[in-house]
């Protein structure tokens, strides 16, 4: 048995690991889904706060932008080691802005209002969260949770921190440089056929792979 710690990207919520905590469940696997909402109420420094929502000792799996916060959080619950799906590879001492491609940088910019950005799905043509995720009760469910995130969480640095033993599931074509830069450290690396958010559409499939990872 593992205790598995799934962790979501700090731009989504929760929803995103219910189907595969429950997968995990059926296993035999103790799991912890953690909330990050709430750390992004008041003023920053906000990679903190972050850290401290998630208590839970065991192997993190982090989604997405949550791969950043493996530092912080591990550094606080003693993490063993860390899964990354389809997720950044933290870069301690370096903001999203100072990784990210300069045109991305420049387009969260123009759309942030009162300092903080729109919902997650809203970065995106219309349709696009639809065709991801077809379901319209998964759906409703992921949109009703996603929060405005201030635009200064992208300007604060990664934790400098030691990163645990990681593994790697790739889901996307996104995350093709972050797969192989995982596999040059070394590290189990798997992917499976999908799209970024398969955790929703296809939790038995990842959950069957992170029980392998």
């Amino acid at each position: 048995m593992t205790e598995f710690v799934l962790v979501h990207s700090p731009l989504v919520g929760p929803a995103t690991w219910q189907g595969v905590a429950a997968e995990l469940r059926a296993r035999g696997h103790r799991v912890a889904t953690p909330s990050l909402l709430g750390a992004f109420d008041g003023d920053g420094p906000y990679y903190p706060k972050l850290a401290g929502a998630v208590r839970e000792p065991g192997v993190l799996v982090v989604h997405s932008g949550a791969g950043a916060l493996v530092p912080g959080i591990a550094a606080r619950t003693g993490a063993p080691r860390a899964v990354f799906v389809d997720a950044l590879l933290p870069r301690p001492g370096r903001s999203w802005f100072d990784t990210a491609p300069p045109e991305l940088g420049d387009r969260l910019r123009e759309l942030a209002t009162g300092g903080r950005l729109p919902p997650w799905h809203e970065w995106f043509p219309p349709g696009t969260i639809d065709e991801l995720l077809p379901g319209r009760r998964i759906r409703d469910a992921f949109v009703a949770e996603l929060p405005r995130v201030p635009l200064a969480y992208f300007t604060e640095p990664v934790p400098d921190a030691p990163v645990p033993p990681g593994a790697y599931l790739q889901l996307s074509d996104a995350y093709d440089g972050e797969a192989r830069e995982a596999a040059e450290r070394g590290w189990p690396v798997e992917r499976i056929g999908g799209h970024h958010l398969a955790p929703l559409t296809d939790p038995a499939v990842v959950a069957a792979a992170l029980a392998r990872l």
